[in-house]
């Protein structure tokens, strides 16, 4: 039996955006991942960052537990965590050079150590995992529990999706052509974190109380700019009975008032939705909840199975209210699928969120303009902005690595900084931004002021154009 501390790197404090927005959610599959463990006969401890000071935390649950491994495991469910925050990396890199000061072994795994494995074993890490890599851990654990002093030479000897810092790139393998663990992990170990925490920050901030699930992993569609790092491009759902067993455990054990679903599609289908409907009132575990969504997905039938789930909220990827950048990205939806899906939403009772993403590769301010007549015309209850951010392993981060310069990552989520060179100042697509938010739910007298402020703005955007920017819609081009 070993002892293992299971952590993740995700400090919420470090990041100001998410620490004023007081909505944290656990490390799901951080504690999936413990909960592996802890099934295997090992001694498993977890240091959850999430509501954590900082790294000094994390050392002294090290100096106090003096486990034998350290599994940094981040959170992939976690969509901060697969941002790659620069914070979070430097915060990483620390907890890993004082888990190997501390004699204790030491493996990563996570999005940023998929795409980056050298920075890692440049840390100290003496082994990553590339993309979700519960095969080859269950391995590597099997190997230490035998020999816990063992060379890392044998302990990955065989294993692909490994990189390790005599051979950083020998065992690694594009994830694309790595499966994930056809049978996924078990519920997580919610026992090994304090919860009671997460309730007081929700009941104080919001007054509720949120907790997380997962129904799937990862995602099949190919948008341009979208990095998996993790699972590829693989889809794996799981039964509806199963996810609506954790729902009712969950309500049973600590009665959350919402629950979050973390996938990136969560039902996909609609006789799953159905299932999982019948699931959950067999077992009379019904949570209310919010999810992610495509638009081409949420047809009439869905839109009233996600009611009938209990479904409260939607979350629906729109990007952009131009169809020219929504064919650009590959995004494989229509603006009138999106304004459908909505109509179809408000006629069942639901909620809807759009995400929206400026500044894609070759967008001009006739595309802005359609993204705002977007959500004036459509009128979701709610909207996240941000910028075009080049992940590794994107056929965006292809098209303009070249541009990148000393910043590849943004420090913290609200950054909005332009790191390559678009159609506009970094200023433009914050002034943008502060718009579309205010613009949601406005009312008249509101609506009268914005349009000022946008006359404004585009009166001005000629002074905010980015020199480079022919060169930028050249490249957009080449997507073609």
């Amino acid at each position: 039996m070993l002892h293992a501390l299971v952590a993740h790197s995700y400090f919420q404090r470090f990041d100001q955006k998410q620490f004023e927005r007081a909505k944290p959610y656990p490390p799901l599959a951080t504690l999936q991942v413990a909960a592996t463990l802890r099934d295997s006969g090992h001694c498993v401890t977890v240091f959850d960052a999430m509501l954590a000071d900082g790294v000094e935390s994390f050392e002294r649950q090290l100096a106090s537990e003096r486990p034998q491994l350290v599994l940094l495991y981040e959170d992939t469910f976690n969509f901060l965590s697969k941002m790659c925050l620069g914070r979070m990396r430097q915060a990483a890199c620390r907890m890993v050079g004082a888990a190997r000061r501390a004699g204790a072994r030491v493996i990563v795994a996570g999005p940023d150590a998929s795409d980056a494995p050298a920075a890692y074993l440049s840390a100290g890490a003496e082994i990553v995992l590339i993309g979700e890599g519960l095969t080859a851990l269950r391995i590597l654990v099997d190997r230490l529990k035998a020999d816990p002093a063992a060379a890392v030479s044998h302990l990955s000897d065989g294993l692909m999706g490994v990189a390790t810092a005599s051979a950083p790139t020998a065992h690694s393998h594009n994830v694309h052509s790595l499966l994930p663990a056809p049978s996924g992990p078990p519920f997580p170990a919610w026992d090994l974190i304090d919860l009671e925490r997460y309730r007081a920050v929700w009941q104080q901030a919001h007054g509720f109380f949120s907790l997380n699930m997962a129904a799937s992993r990862g995602c099949s569609f190919r948008c341009n700019w979208c990095a998996k790092p993790i699972w590829g491009n693989h889809y794996l759902q799981r039964e509806p009975t199963e996810v609506a067993a954790e729902m009712a455990y969950l309500r049973r054990s600590f009665a959350p008032d919402h629950i979050w679903f973390a996938d990136d599609i969560f039902g996909f289908r609609v006789d799953w939705v159905q299932r999982f409907t019948a699931a959950v009132g067999e077992q009379r575990g019904g949570i209310p909840f919010t999810i992610q969504s495509r638009a081409d997905l949420l047809g009439d039938a869905m839109a009233a199975a996600l009611a009938a789930a209990g479904c409260r909220e939607v979350w629906i990827g729109a990007e952009s209210g131009s169809q020219r950048i929504l064919d650009a990205m590959n995004k494989g939806v229509t603006v009138q699928q999106i304004t459908q899906a909505r109509a179809r939403l408000r006629q069942h009772g639901l909620r809807t969120g759009f995400f929206i993403q400026l500044g894609y590769l070759g967008e001009e301010l006739e595309d802005i303009l359609a993204t705002r007549d977007l959500i004036d015309a459509a009128r979701p209850d709610d909207v996240g902005v941000s910028v075009s951010y080049p992940l590794p392993g994107t056929k965006f981060h292809d098209l303009v690595k070249s541009q990148l310069q000393a910043k590849t990552h943004w420090q913290e989520s609200n950054d909005l900084d332009m790191m390559f060179s678009g159609t506009y100042s970094t200023e433009f697509y914050r002034a943008v931004r502060d718009l579309l938010h205010a613009q949601v739910n406005a009312d008249a007298a509101v609506l009268a002021a914005l349009s000022e402020r946008w006359s404004s703005l585009i009166a001005r955007e000629s002074l905010h154009r980015n020199a480079a920017a022919p060169r930028a819609r050249a490249a957009a081009n080449d997507l073609h």
